[in-house]
């Protein structure tokens, strides 16, 4: 499970992350990532922890399916928030095929998806 100070939960975060954020796309998944802007190094301020969120529409199934999906993605991200700038923003759209995707599919388009917002992967 996704620690609580990891969670993405406010409507403004979830906006500011898919609109100024950069975007990377895969078979199942889209990760909109807005890096962290606060300073790490300033005076008296500790850094933000990163967050994300997820959104998981109806056109990948029913609710059972919905909530599977959401409940696999979480559990991916509990492994990659480590290797995100302190502050970010991150929203994870599942696709309509991301219903009948496997856990290691999922795991490998996120994987790359955030691979290639980090600068460490081509397209």
């Amino acid at each position: 499970m996704l620690p609580t100070d990891n969670r993405l939960r406010r409507r403004e975060d979830f906006a500011t992350a898919v609109r100024r954020g950069r975007r990377a796309a895969r078979r199942h998944l889209v990760v909109h990532l807005r890096s962290g802007a606060t300073d790490p190094h300033a005076p008296g301020e500790s850094a933000p922890p990163s967050r994300a969120g997820f959104v998981v529409s109806k056109a990948v199934g029913g609710a059972v399916v919905r909530n599977k999906v959401k409940r696999r993605l979480r559990h991916l991200m509990r492994e990659q928030v480590d290797r995100l700038p302190p502050g970010s923003l991150v929203v994870v759209r599942a696709l309509p095929g991301a219903g009948d995707a496997d856990h290691a599919q999922l795991a490998q388009d996120l994987d790359a998806a955030l691979r290639r917002l980090l600068g460490g992967g081509a397209r």
